[in-house]
């Protein structure tokens, strides 16, 4: 699956950083493509869904920070019925989104909803209070009790900026 940590240092610019960024999310977005397109006659299911994360400002330590376009929430989740083998989500950011100082105070937390839509289990991810360009977290496998969907939402400085969910039918 494609999400890979950065490994650059300050001596290689911002320009290898963007190209770096844009090759992350052209690999996630084929992997995506891909996991739709597989054949439905394999015993496993999977879905891989992005959305964008909308321009936003918010302080740290008295300094506004500013997030501008160019970042995705992609959301992956992979089982059968109402079993989830693998379950991640994170962020990809490319072009301008990639140059910003990232998300500050960050968490991404897992929830799942009946076909009612009533939430009836979180699982928070912890609080990281160090900037990331692109913050990622996995979640257990796990079997839910109850068809509905599966979200992922990524919070920043406390306030939730985007979710992407996916339904989880027979």
């Amino acid at each position: 699956m494609g999400f890979y940590d950065r490994q650059s240092t300050p001596s290689e610019g911002a320009r290898f950083v963007a190209t770096q960024y844009v090759s992350r999310f052209v690999t996630a977005m084929a992997v995506a493509g891909t996991l739709v397109l597989t054949s439905s006659s394999q015993a496993l299911a999977g879905a891989a869904g992005s959305a964008p994360v909308q321009t936003f400002e918010y302080s740290v330590g008295g300094a506004t920070m500013k997030v501008p376009t160019g970042c995705m929430f992609s959301h992956i989740i992979r089982g059968k019925g109402k079993k989830i083998t693998y379950q991640n989500a994170g962020v990809d950011c490319a072009f301008v989104g990639a140059l910003s100082s990232g998300f500050c105070n960050w968490r991404i937390d897992f929830t799942y909803a009946d076909t009612n839509n009533r939430t009836y289990r979180t699982s928070r991810g912890a609080t990281h209070a160090q900037c990331k360009i692109d913050p990622m977290r996995n979640n257990s496998p796990q079997t839910l009790p109850r068809y509905g969907k599966a979200c992922a939402h990524l919070h920043v400085n406390g306030v939730r900026r985007v979710s992407q969910c996916h339904h989880i039918t027979k």
